[in-house]
């Protein structure tokens, strides 16, 4: 193999360029081209195929960068529809023009589900990223629990879980941890600190809203942060006990921290925040609100007079407030975890093309006596009977819906990733560039500027546009 392409699909996260510089460190000692496909999977719906040599003369281009957040080759939520064969037949003749003879892509879930029509037709594996930690398995049978129940009148069909018979294992996780996920717990803690003193200055009970869509690893890790209250997807809200825990914690300090994962669901499995109905570009249902929705059902749940007993507002709704972490989580610079083991699942996913390995997935395991490594998966493994890949959940026994907080499990889980996650020089960083003088007097600079200059096509004799 003697030239590769690399692309970054889906939303983006703090590890994509560490990744992408993981790549192509491997591709330069195995003496191998590698080409940076811009704007993801809509770089191959066109014609001219713009790219980036990301390593002529096997040497990596001074703007790629493991410690910047983003990806310098950009990103976007367009996927491959398996049923147009006339776009696949185009794209596969892109692709062969100019001369890839394997495809890496840097994604997610629903960036694996969209890799089976291009792994028919040429080598193509994915690297893993998503802040959501949810591309894996808690136990490699875990694909064969989903069914298909047909809702009644209609001919749509819903997928639901069975009870499982796995025995649960940390040591048996399949993709233990994605890059992406330690950076946005960090940006989750802090912001949870934060909040924290504007909470206890003003005696108010605090709702922030994480990301995570339907998974509660984030949810889970802002545990560093000390709130006192967290809610995950995976097991639904049980209001009375709610209640009489932010009673009892308010009483005793005055304020209440409350972590709430965006995909939380009520009594009845219904999401607490899923308003809207719409969707993004690769179908996913566009969240919205899960904490003001709480907020409104906590209002109606303890009622003006309980915050004007205690003289500490006129009203609950003065008294209660919410937040959202948001769009931070998902940028900024990587965290030493999220660098180090991005670049190592990037130079795989260039190992498993060289090897021979089609529709084939780098992850990262974790054992108690070794610690992490990574190895390669087969995509085919992810998926259920019916060829579909779910988003991983939570594992349940992670949390303890009685206390509201990581179960035992939980802090074994989490301890692996973030002790030591946080290198020296990551906190030299700050010191250096937060207050650098510089920033006052100069302009924001884009690396789309320099990348920019650096885009080539197919049909060169066009003005260079991406």
């Amino acid at each position: 193999m003697k030239r590769i392409g690399i692309l970054t699909a889906g939303g983006d996260t703090p590890a994509l360029n560490a990744a992408i510089h993981g790549a192509v460190v491997r591709a330069n000692s195995l003496r191998i081209e590698i080409y940076g496909l811009i704007k993801g999977f809509n770089c191959l719906f066109n014609p001219r195929v713009p790219h980036v040599h990301l390593n002529p003369l096997f040497q990596e281009i001074p703007e790629l960068d493991p410690t910047k957040g983003g990806t310098l080759i950009g990103s976007s939520r367009d996927y491959i529809d398996p049923t147009k064969k006339a776009d696949l037949d185009l794209i596969s003749a892109r692709l062969s023009k100019l001369g890839i003879e394997g495809l890496i892509a840097i994604g997610g879930d629903g960036t694996l589900n969209a890799l089976q029509p291009l792994a028919e037709r040429l080598p193509t594996v994915l690297a893993p990223k998503t802040i959501d930690n949810d591309l894996g398995l808690n136990y490699p049978s875990e694909p064969d629990e989903w069914v298909r129940v047909k809702e009644p009148g209609t001919q749509n069909v819903r997928y639901e879980r069975t009870p499982s018979n796995a025995v649960f294992d940390l040591n048996h996780i399949v993709n233990y941890a994605t890059p992406g996920y330690a950076t946005a717990v960090l940006v989750t803690a802090q912001g949870v600190e934060r909040i924290r003193t504007t909470a206890e200055s003003h005696r108010r009970i605090a709702i922030i809203e994480v990301m995570g869509r339907h998974s509660g690893y984030i949810a889970l890790g802002t545990a560093y942060g000390q709130p006192d209250i967290i809610l995950v997807p995976e097991h639904p809200l049980d209001m009375r006990l709610l209640v009489e825990r932010v009673k009892h914690l308010y009483s005793l300090q005055k304020n209440v921290v409350i972590v709430c994962g965006e995909g939380v669901v009520d009594e009845e499995g219904n999401e607490l925040g899923a308003a809207s109905k719409s969707t993004d570009p690769a179908g996913n249902v566009m969240l919205s609100g899960a904490a003001e929705a709480l907020r409104e059902r906590m209002i109606q749940e303890l009622g003006d007079r309980y915050f004007q007993l205690y003289r500490r507002g006129s009203s609950a709704r003065e008294a209660i407030f919410t937040r959202k972490v948001g769009h931070t989580q998902r940028g900024g610079r990587p965290i030493l975890f999220d660098r180090f083991y991005a670049a190592a699942l990037g130079a795989k996913a260039v190992d498993l093309l060289i090897e021979g390995r089609n529709n084939a997935v780098s992850v990262l395991q974790y054992h108690s006596q070794n610690g992490f490594h990574v190895e390669g998966y087969d995509a085919n493994r992810f998926r259920d009977r019916w060829g579909l890949i779910h988003a991983r959940q939570m594992h349940p026994a992670f949390y303890d819906p009685l206390l509201m907080k990581p179960s035992r499990l939980g802090i074994d889980y989490l301890l692996p990733i973030f002790t030591d996650a946080i290198g020296n020089d990551d906190a030299e960083h700050m010191r250096q560039t937060a207050f650098h003088p510089g920033n006052l007097a100069q302009p924001y600079h884009s690396i789309n500027t320099d990348i920019h200059k650096r885009i080539r096509y197919l049909d060169a004799d066009h003005d260079a546009r991406d």
